[in-house]
């Protein structure tokens, strides 16, 4: 049975809950409350210590990888004392330093340079401005596709991201979504020959890995890097919106005890020789410490079979191409800050009533006004919230379309209007 999670702000009563480790400002928190299994789930230390596996000082993928055959520092945080051979063929292992000793394999550290190759801060703009969230990226091409969590980019408008190894910032636009999945391709503007991530084989991950998860944690100065290993394989995990509803499970997820933190969804899951073998999604904590107990990553092999079909251009139930048709009609209650793709706050028998309209869209070009009940979109009649969402998403983005509303004060209008692009779905 997968544990029942929740994207909510409040935690609940359970001992440890898991949260999808994307950043929000004021949209999405993605704090999902995991159910009674995981109660019994070992706190990491606050400040965990390295414990037998020493982190030596060498080269990438030696440097915050590179275990020496040294005994545990007496620090609980940088490396072994005499550490002579790393994972990484240029890994080599160094003295430790004072400071307190640690039990724990997991630590929480500041990425290297090399770490950073491939990497991107993504930080978003949620329904025209009604907050922000802040998550990470894996350069997948040269041109800048990136490889992201869809619930890092879901109800943006707009999208900015930094790459890391070179510090410049780029607009993106959405190439398309995976909800089911949580997965998300974007796309930067005007980027060329940037450094690309080394995408391995999720195939090959056993329990007992060694692995890092590097992003963009707490959306902080800084980069990351969060050790740790792989405790388990094919994980599920069920998540929904705030208020309950939407509910999905993620599955075959690959578990670890790494520290992942909100902002780090979407950035890669290093394995011990530099390769891409996962998509950080998600971080379990204790409920009353706020300690974290396990990290959760998509095994990239699923991810990347998600990516080639975005890419392909299928579009269908799972995956769905670009943002979607807009309006730019109102609700009174929206879990984004009361914007959709055409949905409304009331319903009546003649039509759908609308609370509001956003400035500069499709609906505000036509003349529509909060109060006005919107009759037909593109000849189909519509005669409640659904349909008409239903009557908008038919549709792709600068489709024009006819439609037809009453006035509150009954008269009849018809507008021919040009369709814009929603928030990401």
């Amino acid at each position: 049975m997968a544990p029942s999670t929740t994207r909510s702000a409040v935690l609940g009563t359970a001992a440890a809950a898991i949260v999808a480790a994307a950043l929000g400002f004021g949209g999405y928190d993605y704090v999902l409350a995991r159910t009674a299994q995981t109660t019994t789930a070992t706190v990491a230390p606050a400040n965990p210590g390295i414990g037998s596996s020493d982190i030596g000082s060498g080269t990438w993928p030696g440097g915050a990888w590179g275990r020496g055959s040294g005994s545990q520092g007496s620090t609980g945080g940088t490396s072994g004392s005499s550490g002579s051979s790393g994972w990484g063929s240029s890994g080599s292992g160094s003295s430790g330093s004072s400071g307190t000793s640690g039990s724990s394999s997991t630590a929480i550290g500041q990425a290297t340079s090399a770490q950073l190759v491939g990497v991107v801060d993504i930080v978003t703009t949620l329904d025209f401005g009604s907050g922000q969230a802040a998550g990470t990226g894996i350069v997948l091409t040269s041109n800048g596709r990136i490889l992201t969590n869809n619930h890092v980019i879901e109800g943006s408008t707009s999208i900015s991201v930094t790459v890391l190894s070179t510090g410049r910032s780029y607009s993106a636009e959405v190439v398309g979504t995976s909800p089911s999945n949580d997965v998300a391709v974007i796309q930067l503007s005007g980027a060329s020959g940037l450094p690309t991530a080394t995408i391995g084989q999720s195939a090959d991950v056993e329990v007992g890995d060694p692995v890092v998860g590097v992003g963009n944690a707490g959306n902080a100065a800084g980069t990351s890097a969060s050790s740790g290993t792989v405790t388990a394989l094919d994980q599920s995990i069920t998540a929904s919106d705030q208020g309950g509803g939407n509910a999905e499970q993620l599955t075959g997820l690959i578990e670890t005890d790494a520290p992942i933190q909100a902002g780090d969804s979407g950035g890669p899951l290093y394995a011990a020789d530099g390769s891409v073998v996962g998509m950080d999604t998600a971080g379990q904590t204790n409920a009353r410490t706020g300690a974290t107990v396990a990290g959760y990553a998509i095994p990239i092999d699923h991810a990347m079979d998600v990516v080639s079909k975005i890419v392909a251009g299928v579009d269908d139930a799972t995956i769905h191409q670009g943002r979607p048709a807009f309006l730019g009609v109102s609700q009174s209650a929206s879990r984004t800050g009361g914007f959709s793709g055409g949905s409304s706050s009331s319903t009546s028998r003649s039509g759908v009533t609308i609370s509001g309209v956003i400035e500069g869209t499709a609906a505000a070009k036509a003349g529509l006004a909060a109060g006005d009940t919107i009759t037909s979109l593109g000849g189909q009649t519509v005669t409640s919230s659904a349909g008409l969402s239903a009557a908008i998403t038919a549709h792709n983005p600068g489709d024009s379309v006819r439609v037809t509303w009453i006035d509150s004060s009954g008269a009849t209008h018809s507008a021919t209007v040009t369709l814009g692009a929603g928030p990401a779905d």
